[in-house]
């Protein structure tokens, strides 16, 4: 048993909520206030059992036994599905009104930056249930099950997505074009085009994913939210946030929006998840 500490405030249940509406049938579950998800790390395959402990503010985890030789790595990239190195009144105090519902809202991210990819593809014109339900499809074909956990798979690797046939994929459920899509950001893993870390200039990494077949403007922009944690991404055309913009266009609300350098992601969620909120002026 590992633990991981976290400066409260912490908002588990929202967090919980947020990655219990997407979860993957084959890789993630949930069972009362633990969640448990494959992983495959540096050749090694397992699961991993986080528990939130409040009363402590830490985080406890479990790894079977196959992912202790990588233990480092794997709660690693656990502070970084969880947002767990964040300072979170930093955070609060440079929002302002806008944050003091949530304090404790952190920035969901990912375990995998190229599975990140896959789902934010997938995630495209279809509702949050049906994109999870079509990536557990995409998981039960092209993933590898875990012989030591019945049920369990690990993410499709870019090797396995680049050999897909994209008359499969599209048999699953999705356009030819997406499924084209998919194998291309698999390919593009594979020869170094599509940057597993976050560059220097995230503006600038955000328009090059633009360039790949099948991921526009929005996809790119919540790819770098989620996959690369990047923490100054705003969407002032996204449909939800026009909503909260009432009379505003694009430019007038990113203009807005600068108020809340450099935590734009940050108010982009509090603005998505906070129904009531609209500008001051």
């Amino acid at each position: 048993m590992f633990t991981l500490p976290w400066q409260p405030p912490y908002d588990w249940t929202w967090m919980f909520s947020f990655l219990r509406a997407r979860a993957v049938s084959g890789i993630e579950t949930f069972d009362d206030d633990n969640y448990t998800r494959s992983i495959a790390l540096a050749g090694h395959r397992g699961l991993m059992t986080l528990t939130p402990d409040p009363g402590n503010g830490t985080l406890k985890v479990n790894l079977s036994e196959e992912l202790l030789p990588v233990a480092e790595l794997c709660l690693q990239r656990i502070m970084r599905l969880l947002d767990l190195q964040r300072d979170p009144q930093l955070i609060a105090a440079a929002l302002g009104d806008l944050a003091r519902a949530r304090p404790g809202l952190r920035l969901p991210g990912s375990v995998d930056v190229f599975e990140q990819g896959v789902r934010a593809i997938l995630g495209q014109l279809v509702s949050v249930a049906m994109a999870a339900k079509l990536t557990g499809k995409v998981v039960a074909a092209c993933g590898e099950p875990l012989a030591q956990a019945p049920g369990y798979y690990t993410f499709p690797t870019p090797h396995a997505l680049a050999a897909a046939d994209p008359l499969a994929l599209k048999a699953l459920g999705m356009p030819l074009k997406r499924a084209q899509a998919l194998i291309h950001l698999a390919q593009a893993t594979l020869d170094g085009r599509f940057p597993l870390q976050a560059p220097t200039d995230v503006e600038q990494g955000v328009k090059m994913l633009q360039t790949f077949p099948g991921i526009g403007r929005w996809t790119a922009n919540y790819f770098a939210l989620r996959g690369w944690q990047a923490t100054d991404v705003f969407l002032p055309d996204d449909y939800a946030i026009k909503q909260r913009f009432p009379g505003m266009t694009p430019t007038q609300i990113r203009r807005y929006a600068e108020r809340w350098q450099p935590w734009r992601s940050y108010a982009l969620l509090h603005i998505w998840f906070t129904e009531a909120w609209r500008p001051l002026n």
